[in-house]
């Protein structure tokens, strides 16, 4: 199985801004999701795991879909599932070249956090840390993204400096 990032439309086939309904129909050939409301929060989360890939879609304030992440299935798992962002597979492409792609593409890269760089834009979240021993980068870092968010262009509301 594929799973395209579509940012900052959504990753197919649930879309940003879709009913918690709309993305459960949507995804009815995935198995069976676990569905977590929080009703003194007006949230909710439906989540999957598509041959150890989990993928979580939010509904921060109310019934819509606002954002949707992924994670790598964890050392030493092997998944049938490809995460793809430009044609990467977002799990199996190291995060420096991943950035250096967006960069080419025109995109910023704030990496002001290295265990949580951001493309503004089109929101694009990436996670560089996880306690099981991986391959780490000189900067200590792994190697590889741990998981990606996609959300709508304003959901990272900061102010981004040129030249990043």
């Amino acid at each position: 199985m594929e799973l395209v990032l579509d940012p900052p439309r959504g990753i197919a086939p649930i879309l940003l801004g879709a009913t918690l309904d709309e993305a459960l129909a949507s995804t009815s050939g995935w198995g069976e999701p676990r569905v977590l409301r929080r009703p003194s929060r007006n949230s909710a989360k439906v989540s999957w795991s598509l041959d150890h890939v989990g993928v979580q879609a939010l509904a921060e304030g109310g019934e819509r879909v606002t954002a949707i992440e992924v994670w790598w299935p964890g050392e030493g798992r092997k998944s049938g599932t490809s995460v793809l962002l430009w044609g990467y597979d977002v799990f199996a492409t190291p995060a420096d070249e991943l950035f250096r792609c967006a960069r080419a593409l025109g995109r910023t890269v704030d990496v002001s956090q290295p265990e949580h760089p951001v493309i503004p834009g089109v929101s694009l979240g990436f996670t560089r840390q996880t306690s099981q021993a991986v391959e780490r980068g000189a900067d200590g870092l792994p190697v590889y993204v741990t998981s990606v968010l996609v959300a709508a262009e304003d959901y990272y509301n900061y102010r981004y400096q040129q030249g990043d």
